[in-house]
């Protein structure tokens, strides 16, 4: 490998502050590989946003990592929505991901505030004129749960990237072919800017695959048959996890692929495993 990629974390605030504590320890411990951003997520319909100011405020206190802050359409007007960017705007805060976002009632259709922004390239747009922000958006591509169609799906991710955005990050996904296709249609219907895999480390299998039926990712019986009666081994589990995670990322890289962003669920380990594999150490191991 010639040229190592580069990455960018995701974080969520834990709900109890006991939690905390080892959300820190993983940020320092990631923060030596030296991502490009660190986001944090908060809950559906702003549930966390008190946590998550928090969290955001000690990442730039400490310096670990640039923090993107995620903002969402769901239940706030377009007033709460800009007074929330202008003091994190004020805080140093340059970097947003600005999300649709889910109702807070679990399976509820999405219903935009009366006062608030419509969508999501309603949302980027509204940021744009706050301000000089690096705008991420989230893209599907194996279809967003609520798409009609794949083609209004990437219709509505050119237009929120059309109307600001740097980048968009994928969903999660086991099967490169499934990026890499989605990536050439992309590029068919004008899509020029960035389109960064997210990767997803499996640390319990039975959970991901629940999850993967609400949120629409594919997973392949091959990886069903890889993890098989592995969640009760979680030191064996961990090592396949791990390399299968490589595995996906180094298909990614031939073809092309410069950058990643993990979904680390707050823990450090797998993550840190995948990135010594493709070549990333902390800084601080280099120097010593």
């Amino acid at each position: 490998m010639n040229t190592l990629p580069r990455i960018s974390l995701e974080f969520f605030p834990p709900a109890k502050p006991q939690a905390e504590a080892g959300l820190w320890q993983a940020l320092e411990r990631l923060g030596g590989l030296q991502p490009e951003f660190v986001s944090l997520t908060y809950g559906a319909g702003g549930t966390s946003r008190d946590r998550s100011d928090r969290i955001l405020a000690g990442l730039l206190d400490r310096g670990l990592a640039e923090p993107a802050a995620h903002i969402t359409c769901v239940a706030a007007t377009r007033g709460a929505v800009d007074d929330c960017i202008r003091t994190w705007a004020e805080a140093g805060i340059r970097r947003l991901v600005a999300l649709r976002g889910d109702m807070p009632e679990l399976g509820a259709p999405f219903r935009p505030h009366p006062e608030g922004y419509d969508n999501a390239a309603d949302l980027v747009a509204g940021l744009r004129r706050l301000g000089d922000f690096d705008i991420s958006v989230g893209c599907y591509p194996e279809v967003h749960p609520d798409s009609p169609s794949l083609q209004a799906d990437l219709d509505n991710l050119k237009r929120k990237l059309d109307a600001g955005a740097a980048r968009a990050i994928s969903q999660y996904f086991f099967d490169a072919e499934v990026f890499l296709r989605f990536r050439d249609r992309a590029r068919r219907a004008g899509i020029t800017q960035p389109i960064v895999p997210g990767i997803l480390p499996i640390f319990h299998f039975g959970k991901v695959r629940s999850f993967s039926q609400r949120c629409g990712a594919s997973v392949p019986q091959w990886l069903a048959a890889r993890f098989d009666g592995l969640d009760g081994d979680p030191e064996t589990r961990d090592l396949v996890a791990a390399t299968t995670a490589s595995e996906l990322c180094q298909t990614l890289l031939r073809e092309g692929v410069e950058s990643f962003h993990f979904y680390t669920l707050n823990r450090a380990k797998l993550t840190l495993a995948i990135c010594r594999m493709l070549g990333l150490r902390p800084q601080l191991e280099e120097a010593a």
